[in-house]
């Protein structure tokens, strides 16, 4: 690159005479006391400079006079004022502040030398040292898949292809901050362009190992937390000085392309699950059911199984020991047997039998009680037979009579 050394002389010369300017016009005793006159002319003020460093070094102008040698006082004097301005504007260079969340980093000819707390600093002026101040406390963020809002997409960022071959658009933010201010600013060239490649990195490596279905619906939670993880192992291995604070998955839906027919998927796959609920619940109310009654019959059928056993068993027993009685006393055994027979069987009988040997005249009965006491039970009707009051022998005779003279006339 060229310079044009007639620009680069004019720039100098009007930057002197601005300063020469501004030095002479502190000297002047009316500088800022006449209002109505506006700022002195460069060009008188060359020729008072010019004037003045003429008569300061012995020369006149425009005079025939011998020019005289310069006053070594005055030549001293206005060079060391000038000298010491020029060390105490230097000097001032130094001072910075360090406000309450930032860092200041001392640089000396470009290499760390140390780390400032907030506060009111000083260090060797330009270009000894030199001082960057780095906000740590603040949070910064990054956006993966969008710019400023959701409906901005960046395609080539959101498209992520998943374990079942699916393409899906994920859009999610991060918000990091620094944790060591100088591997931020000596580690990094531009820290928000490796946070951006870290977060698509990791996210997608974890869309790419999950299925469609988890990263869209159930699993979002889970995959900003894998992440975040592996995000931040990702920052630390480079030494960046970030550390990842949260990430927040803004959308994850299939492309526009096949919205519709991702719907209408997702629909059928929500009435497969419906009815397949129902099915589970029918089967849940059936079975039980079932299962409850096919055990209660087989408990019936085992105490029908026992109760028959039993009987049977009870019954051999029986005719065992009515077998040895019998052995013992035929007759009596027979009488027996016969009577407890015809007990069993007249006990189911609703007639009445009554002997008449007894020759009472009055007969009651109290036929309520007879029912309900063969209703009951045999022993029952055998004691309201044998309560039953005896017919009185008159009147059994006048009957008998009646009766034979009724056969007689026939």
């Amino acid at each position: 690159m060229t310079v044009n050394l007639r620009t680069f002389r004019d720039y100098a010369r009007d930057r002197a005479l601005r300063f020469l300017g501004a030095l002479m016009s502190l000297n002047d005793p009316q500088w800022g006391r006449r209002p109505s006159q506006g700022p002195p002319d460069l060009e008188e003020i060359w020729r008072d400079f010019n004037r003045k460093l003429n008569g300061l070094f012995g020369r006149r102008g425009g005079g025939g006079d011998e020019p005289r040698g310069p006053d070594a006082r005055k030549v001293g004097g206005g060079a060391g004022l000038l000298f010491g301005l020029v060390i105490v504007v230097w000097v001032a260079s130094g001072f910075y502040i360090v406000y309450e969340g930032q860092r200041g980093l001392v640089l000396r000819f470009g290499k760390y030398v140390e780390t400032t707390m907030p506060g009111p600093r000083w260090h060797l002026p330009y270009p000894l040292e030199t001082a960057e101040v780095v906000n740590v406390a603040g949070v910064r963020s990054v956006e993966v898949g969008y710019r400023n809002n959701v409906k901005s997409k960046v395609l080539k960022e959101s498209l992520m292809l998943t374990d079942d071959e699916n393409i899906i658009d994920v859009q999610f933010a991060v918000q990091y901050i620094l944790k060591s201010p100088t591997d931020y600013l000596f580690n990094n060239r531009v820290p928000e362009d490796s946070v951006l490649q870290a977060a698509e990195s990791a996210i997608r490596e974890i869309v790419g190992k999950s299925s469609m279905d988890f990263v869209i619906f159930e699993g979002r939670a889970e995959v900003a937390a894998r992440a975040h993880k592996l995000m931040q192992g990702i920052l630390d291995r480079y030494g960046t000085g970030i550390s990842i604070s949260k990430v927040t998955m803004q959308n994850a839906q299939p492309p526009e392309q096949v919205q519709a027919a991702f719907d209408d998927a997702v629909k059928a796959g929500q009435d497969r699950e419906r009815q397949k609920n129902e099915g589970q619940a029918y089967a849940n109310d059936v079975v039980p059911k079932a299962k409850g009654m096919a055990s209660r019959l087989q408990a019936e059928s085992e105490g029908y199984r026992q109760r028959v056993i039993e009987q049977a068993e009870g019954d051999a027993a029986r005719f065992r020991q009515v077998v040895t009685e019998y052995n013992k006393a035929p007759q009596v055994t027979r009488d027996r047997l016969y009577i407890e027979a015809m007990q069993q069987v007249l006990s189911n009988s609703t007639k009445v039998l009554i002997d008449q040997k007894g020759g009472n005249n009055l007969l009651y009965l109290p036929l309520d009680k007879i029912m309900q006491a063969t209703g009951t039970g045999p022993s029952d009707a055998a004691k309201a037979a044998e309560t039953a009051p005896a017919p009185e022998s008159s009147t059994a005779r006048s009957r008998e009579a009646f009766r034979s003279r009724d056969r007689e006339q026939r």
